[in-house]
């Protein structure tokens, strides 16, 4: 069973990262950092791991985004985020501003944060590099630390 598993992983492991990643972006409730320590353990290219996972994080955030500028009432409609997440989300961005976008990856409000950014119509542009960076940010250090402490 184990061999069968790594024999999928090493088969499908990039499209099966950016697929987890795309979806642990949005509203939905999965993680993708187990994997990208899995990719990096099997001896996957840290780099393109954290580009795949990177790409398809951020372009589930994008999809959150566009959720978030197409009304409240489409997300209370369909995806029903807590209120209390929007409003603390909304008191984030009003006390820290556009920075709070580099912290998109923390789970819980993460998610929150991309659609309160559509809410708000900010900038794509400054939500892309943001969004982007803080996502690469949180990536590189995962697979990194496993590069890392592998060499032990």
């Amino acid at each position: 069973m184990l061999e069968s598993l790594s024999g999928f992983i090493a088969d499908y492991g990039y499209l099966n990262l950016f697929i987890l990643s795309f979806l642990a972006s949005t509203v939905l409730p999965f993680g993708s950092e187990a994997l990208v320590i899995a990719l990096v353990y099997q001896g996957f290219s840290p780099f393109t791991v954290v580009m795949v996972a990177t790409t398809g994080n951020f372009l589930g955030s994008c999809t959150t985004y566009y959720l978030g500028l197409k009304g409240r009432h489409v997300l209370e409609r369909y995806l029903s985020p807590s209120p209390e997440k929007l409003k603390k989300s909304e008191r984030l961005f009003n006390k820290y501003g556009l920075y709070t976008l580099l912290f998109t990856w923390v789970p819980g409000i993460g998610d929150v944060i991309t659609m309160v950014a559509g809410l708000m119509q900010l900038s794509f542009r400054s939500f892309s590099v943001l969004v982007f960076l803080g996502k690469f940010g949180r990536y590189f250090a995962i697979a990194y630390s496993v590069v890392f402490f592998s060499n032990f």
